[in-house]
């Protein structure tokens, strides 16, 4: 960006995509900032996370892998979570090439 003389703006571009970034992360449903919130913690097992699925979310332990796994592919959760939603697409990743 330019000022009307010309010279470079000191507001960077990137500081107007934050704000767009975080209308995109409200846009989540509850349920979704939750399923994050739950990749988001550290589990003794899997028992425990998905015994914490079901009690808290409502959810079988399918149904909520089923959302999880699209949300890995959601601008909005990127948006919203980008730490966990990146490791979690390395994760996803690493386990496609195995096959």
């Amino acid at each position: 960006m330019t000022s009307e003389t010309g010279e470079p703006s000191a507001v960077p571009e990137a500081a107007g995509a934050g704000a767009g970034a975080g209308a995109a992360a409200a846009a989540l449903s509850e349920r979704e900032r939750a399923v994050l919130a739950v990749e988001r913690r550290s589990w003794p097992g899997p028992g425990a996370k998905e015994r914490a699925v079901r009690e808290q979310l409502g959810l079988s332990a399918t149904r909520y892998y089923q959302l999880l796994n699209a949300l890995l592919d959601d601008p909005r959760a990127l948006a919203h979570d980008p730490v966990t939603v990146n490791r979690l697409r390395r994760v996803r990743d690493e386990r496609r090439t195995r096959r």
